[in-house]
Parts: C-alpha cells; sequence; structure tokens
C-alpha cells in the first residue's frame, strides 16, 4: 500500500498562485463584460486566453511559469478546481431546472436535440473525410478521426449553456428551460458516441452488445436515481434537518450528494458532472429544501467556482499554434461548420417536429451552440488516444472557445426577435412577483394535530382545504405532527395515516412525538427546524375567555420562530370549498402579507374571488363625535381608504386573482367586515396580525374577536 503524500510545497504555491490570479482576472473581466452589456462568461473565458499562452504567458515566461502549470502535479491540483466549479456549477443548474415545465416542452427539447445531434455528427464526419492528412496521426486510420471529430461536433456545453442563460436572466424562460433539457440529451448521447469511439480508437472490439451496454449504463443511471436515489435523499434530508443541529447542514448534504452522485456516474465510465446534474434536479424537486440553500450554493458557486473554471478553460487555449494561414483557414472552416451544423439540425427539428416559429427555432440553435470545457475534454481524450494531432487539438480547442463566446452575442440577438407568449409572461409575473414575498416563500408547513377519535372534524377539513389551495401555488412538504404517550403510539400513527388522506397532493411527513411534556414546547421545538408556516386549529368555542384561543395556542403564536396561521371555524359542510375570500386591511405590513396568502389560495381557474375591504368607522368622520373634523378632512380619510384598497386590488390583478376593492363606512371596522362578509357570501376571512412576543395570553383587541366569534365561515388569522 503506498504512503500518502501531499504536494509539494512549490507545487501548493504555484496553486494558491493561480488561484488568486485566475480567479481575480476573471472577476474583473466579467464585470467588465456585464458593464459592457455582455453576459459575465465572456470575460471569464477571456480572462483564461489572455493569461495563458496565447498572449501574457507567451509574451512574459516568467510570468506564464507561475499561470500555466508546468508539472502533471500543479495541472492536476489546478483541475482538480476546475471540477469542482462545474460541479457546483452543474448542481444549481439542476436545482434550478423545472421538470413540470421541461415536461410541457418535451416535444420541442428531444426534436432539438435530435436534429442538434445528427446534422452535427454527420457534417461534422464528412469534414473529417475531407481535412488534409497532416491533420491526422495516421492517414490510415481516417474512418476512427472523421468519427471522432463528429463526436466532437455534436456535444453542448451544459456548464457554459447554463451560466450564458443565468447571465442573460433566461434560466427559467420556457427557452431557457427547453435549452437545458436539449442540452442534458445532446450531453447524453454525446457521451454514448465518445465512449462509443474511444473503444474503436484503442482497439478495443465495439459490437452491439457493447453499445447497448453503454446506453444501459445511462439508462440504469437515470432510472436509479428517479427511484432509489430520490427515496434516499428525501430520507437523508428528513434526517439532517429534523435530527442535527449543525449551522449549513442542508448544505453540506447537498454537496455530499452531488459528489456521491457524481461518482457513481464516473465509476460508469459518464461524467461526474452528470451525477451532480441530476442531484440538483432530485433536490429541487424537494420543496422542504429551503430557498437558503440555493442561495448560498449560488453565491459559492457564481462568486468563486465558476470564474475560475472559465478561467481556467481559457488557459488551455494556444492560438499562437494556428497562426499560419492554412490553420488559420481550416480553423474558420471548423468553426463554421459546427456552427451551421448546429444551428440548422435544431431549426430543423424545432420547426419540423417541434412546431416553433422562426425566431424561437433559431434560438435554440444560438444556445446549443456552445461547446466550451466539455469539447475540450473531448479534444483532451482524442489527443491522448492518438486520435488527434496536437493541430487539430488547438483547432477544436478554439472552436470550443469560439462557439462559447459566440452563444450569449446570438442568443441576445435572436432573443429580441422572440414574442413571450401570455402564459410564459404570466408565469414569469408571478415568479418575479413571488421575490422577497412571505407566503411565496413558504415550502415547508408544520401541522400539529391532537389525538381523537374522530378524525373527521370540521377544522381538519378546513385546514386540509386550505392546503391544497397553498400546494397549487406552492409545492408543500406538509409535516403532520401530533404528542402521544407511549400506550397511545400505535393508535397515533394510524390516526395520522388516516389524515392523511386529507392532503392528496401534498408531499406529507407523518411524525408522532412520544412524550410526557407539555405539547406546545414540543411543538415549539420542532417549528425551529426550518418551517416556512405554522398551522393550529382552532375550534369556534375556545375564542374569547381569558385567553384568546387556548393557552397552549397564544403561547405558540406568540412565541413561534416562523409565521403562524390560526384557522378558527365552525362545523363546516364536507362540500365546503373557497371561492369568495375577504381580506380586510389598515394598509399595515400584516395587512399586506394576508392580502398575498388570499391570493395565493384563490385560483383563478376555479373563478375564486379576492375581496379587500377598509372600514372608515362614522365616529371618524362625525363632527359630533371627533372635533374640528372639515370636509377637506373627510376626503383625504376616503382617498387614503381608497389608495389603501386599490393597492392590494392592483396586486391581486397582477396575480391573475379576480380582486375587489371595498372602502366602506360603518358603525365600527367589525360591522363592517361582517356585513360585508354576510352581503358578498365570503367562504373565508383572512386578517393579519404582527403580534410579538410578550407573556401567554394573545390579545388582538375586542373587534378581531367579535370577527373570530361570530363570523358566518371560518376565519384564519395570519400572524407574521
Amino acid at each position: 500500500m503506498e504512503v500518502f503524500t501531499a504536494a509539494s510545497h512549490d507545487d501548493i504555491l504555484v496553486l494558491v498562485v493561480q488561484i488568486a490570479i485566475l480567479l481575480a482576472s476573471a472577476r474583473i473581466l466579467g464585470e467588465i463584460a456585464q458593464r459592457l452589456k455582455q453576459p459575465a462568461v465572456v470575460g471569464e473565458i477571456l480572462a483564461g486566453i489572455i493569461l495563458g499562452p496565447s498572449l501574457l504567458s507567451s509574451l512574459f515566461p516568467a510570468f506564464g511559469s507561475w499561470i500555466v502549470p508546468q508539472t502533471e502535479v500543479q495541472g492536476f491540483l489546478l483541475e482538480v478546481v476546475s471540477l469542482i466549479g462545474v460541479m457546483f456549477l452543474l448542481l444549481i443548474t439542476g436545482l434550478e431546472t423545472d421538470l413540470r415545465l421541461i415536461r410541457r416542452h418535451a416535444r420541442t427539447a428531444l426534436s432539438v436535440s435530435w436534429g442538434g445531434i445528427t446534422v452535427t455528427f454527420a457534417t461534422g464526419m464528412a469534414m473529417g473525410f475531407l481535412l488534409p492528412d497532416f491533420l491526422l496521426v495516421d492517414p490510415d486510420e481516417r474512418i476512427v478521426f472523421a468519427l471522432f471529430v463528429g463526436t466532437a461536433m455534436s456535444i453542448s456545453a451544459i456548464p457554459v449553456i447554463a451560466k450564458v442563460l443565468m447571465d442573460l436572466n433566461l434560466i427559467r424562460r420556457d427557452i431557457g428551460q427547453t435549452i437545458l433539457a436539449a442540452g442534458m440529451s445532446d450531453d447524453t448521447i454525446g457521451w454514448i458516441l465518445l465512449s462509443t469511439v474511444a473503444g474503436i480508437a484503442a482497439g478495443e472490439a465495439v459490437t452491439a452488445g457493447s453499445v447497448l451496454a453503454t446506453v444501459g449504463s445511462v439508462l440504469a443511471f437515470l432510472v436509479l436515481s428517479i427511484t432509489v436515489g430520490r427515496w434516499l435523499m428525501a430520507r437523508a434530508l428528513s434526517y439532517v434537518q429534523d435530527e442535527l443541529i449543525s449551522v449549513d447542514r442542508l448544505l453540506t448534504l447537498v454537496v455530499v450528494a452531488a459528489f456521491a452522485f457524481g461518482a457513481i456516474s464516473q465509476a460508469l465510465h459518464l461524467e461526474a458532472i452528470l451525477g451532480a446534474f441530476v442531484a440538483g434536479i432530485l433536490f429541487g424537486q424537494m420543496p422542504r429544501l429551503p430557498r437558503q440553500v440555493h442561495h448560498r450554493l449560488e453565491a459559492l458557486t457564481l462568486g468563486i467556482f465558476a470564474p475560475i473554471f472559465f478561467a481556467v478553460a481559457g488557459l488551455k487555449v494556444n492560438i499562437q499554434n494556428l497562426f499560419t494561414p492554412t490553420l488559420i483557414v481550416v480553423t474558420i472552416i471548423v468553426i463554421a461548420i459546427a456552427t451551421l451544423g448546429k444551428v440548422a439540425g435544431t431549426y430543423a427539428g424545432a420547426r419540423l417536429v417541434g412546431r416553433k416559429d422562426h425566431w424561437t427555432a433559431l434560438s435554440f440553435g444560438a444556445g446549443l451552440n456552445a461547446r466550451g470545457a466539455m469539447e475540450i475534454i473531448i479534444a483532451t481524450v482524442g489527443l491522448s488516444l492518438g486520435v488527434l494531432t496536437q493541430d487539430m487539438f488547438s483547432i477544436i480547442v478554439v472552436m470550443a472557445i469560439a462557439t462559447s463566446l459566440m452563444a450569449p452575442f446570438a442568443l441576445r440577438w435572436v432573443l429580441r426577435r422572440v414574442t413571450i407568449g401570455d402564459e410564459e409572461a404570466a408565469r414569469l409575473k408571478q415568479e418575479e412577483l413571488a421575490q422577497g414575498s412571505l407566503v411565496a416563500g413558504v415550502y415547508r408547513v408544520l401541522l400539529p394535530v391532537r389525538l381523537q377519535s374522530d378524525v373527521d372534524t370540521s377544522t381538519h377539513r378546513v385546514e386540509a382545504r386550505i392546503m391544497e389551495k397553498l400546494h397549487r401555488k406552492n409545492p408543500l412538504s406538509i409535516t403532520l405532527l401530533t404528542v402521544a404517550t407511549a400506550s397511545e403510539r400505535a393508535e397515533a400513527q394510524k390516526y395520522l395515516e388516516r389524515l392523511e388522506k386529507y392532503f392528496p397532493e401534498s408531499e406529507v411527513v407523518p411524525k408522532v412525538v412520544v412524550s410526557e411534556q407539555p405539547p406546545q414546547d414540543l411543538i415549539l421545538d420542532e417549528a425551529q427546524k426550518d418551517y416556512g408556516l405554522l398551522v393550529l386549529g382552532a375550534s369556534r368555542e375556545q375564542v374569547g375567555g381569558r385567553h384568546l384561543f387556548s393557552r397552549p395556542i397564544d403561547h405558540i403564536v406568540r412565541t413561534a420562530p416562523c409565521p403562524t396561521m390560526i384557522v378558527s371555524g365552525q362545523a363546516m359542510p364536507r362540500n365546503w370549498t373557497v371561492r369568495r375570500i375577504l381580506v380586510p386591511t389598515n394598509g399595515s405590513g400584516p395587512a399586506r402579507n394576508a392580502a398575498e396568502m388570499a391570493f395565493h389560495l384563490a385560483d383563478p381557474e376555479e373563478g375564486d374571488e379576492v375581496t379587500v375591504v377598509n372600514v372608515i368607522p362614522e365616529s371618524e368622520l362625525s363632527s359630533k363625535q371627533t372635533l374640528n373634523v372639515t370636509e377637506e378632512t373627510r376626503q383625504r380619510r376616503r382617498e387614503i381608504a381608497r389608495g389603501i384598497v386599490n393597492e392590494l386590488k392592483v396586486l391581486g390583478e397582477s396575480m391573475g386573482v379576480t380582486t375587489h376593492g371595498e372602502a366602506i363606512l360603518a358603525e365600527s371596522p367589525e360591522a363592517g367586515i361582517l356585513d360585508i362578509t354576510d352581503s358578498s357570501s365570503a367562504d373565508l376571512i383572512v386578517m393579519g396580525t404582527g403580534v410579538r412576543p410578550g407573556g401567554d395570553s394573545l390579545f388582538l383587541g375586542p373587534r378581531v374577536e367579535r370577527i373570530l366569534a361570530t363570523a358566518k365561515c371560518p376565519v384564519i388569522v395570519f400572524n407574521t
């Protein structure tokens, strides 16, 4: 067994200097590129080209000895850092991949991918037969050379494509998601082709069985990932989220999973980045993973590792080797054929099969034309196998860099002419509104329930219906929690299993806590574990008395570490549903949060409506009650009320919800709210509060208590 040894002092010193210079240069040129209205990736790749043998390292050899690896060990060290960067980039790309959106565009993605692969492979292979002999290692092996060139032309680079889409703010566009799906298909087919051609070049017998084995390994990896892998990651996420207390524990879990999946895909002779991409997709479909994990990974990747990766890709290019008339012409021809083949193939697939318009079809070729570091990896494989000469290697690398630099410019130019459809525009508007929204950020819900013999209670029906409505806008992970004694454990487990049926669309995690402690303490302990919302049920009979609801509920609401929703209602019929929602508002932040909750509960496709009401007490406008009330004062008060209502009305309509605004005069706010509840036949009232800790009793004022006690429909108190 060999003794583990570290790299030498000089090799470590060179690595540290390389990272400092590459990262600083990439970020500076990336900043310049963005100021010139170009994606940062353009500047990041150019940073490596400028620093490398193409320019500065050639002009100043002493500088080049520090920035370009001089030994095998130095090259390995820098490649490891670069690999981490590309795996992180593919991980966050997977997290941002919307499978539901891709499924809607699957036909287009597959047609674009197959068109791009077949045409570029055919044109690339034809070019391989026509290139001059001096570019071949062995002219007698031209067939292998042509197959390799065709494969190299076919590949696309998801890391570069993903970064370009992020830089251009296209990652959530329909076009962006379709390009990613097609790019994933391109890479999968490309690696199968590469494995086959590499086997031929290495002198191995390539049979139908060996090709099927390669295809089978890819399919087996994907199938096992979305079945067994998804199950394991879901269990790991539950355990880490609920049982561990370390800071950034979820960030660690996601990164470990990415590298574990990468190791499996690498062991199957696929690329490790494919595993990281799949891991990101699987985690992206788990609503209980907090968005903060996405943001931290993006900061780490886009701020540090991705710029290093793209700078290293540029560092590998030596344009000076191609400064002869013949090689310059060949390089231009290779770039032209690679670009035209990819654009023509994807265009044909999108137009003939995907039924897309002219400019949309062109945009797929503009995005998928980027080859990036994936092409450099393929060229390196060809060089090591003796298929490519050094000159042909440099030509392919330059083609990879050129197509990567062309992609953002081409995409920006084409997309100016692409019209966004109404459905996509509405979706993008919803996502824009969701930025910074308290309600839109709710993905994990804690729902404590009391163990009881009759599961079919009005409170549970109301809660279930509300969660069902909320899930349609935000995919939810709901934890059903009940506290039981040791002797009640089995009964409690069965009880939660029966309750699960009330939440058929959401991910439900039943949890029985066996303890003799007060339930409120255990609920608050559980609420510390990355929940976005705590939902509590309170019957109408609990309202009033010394405590607003009950001592445990009042205490939980006042001290919960996350927003709470108290659902209070009387017995409701089994067919009760939410069609008309009433939101009282006084212009405060909590009232706006309540309105957002109502808009998320309302489903425009079912004709749901929200009425926002501001009540002006008659006493405020009566000279008999208040001295010095002028007509100007009354008018200003009415205008303020209308402004408060109209602001929320605009918000609701921008979310596609039919919203009515009412500024009414009434004897008192509660009287006005109850009157409009009856006149509009409201199914639900949503009120916002902002109560802070300060004892066990919850006091929202006599007006709110009157509404809770006398309203003829369920009432939600949303405390933020």
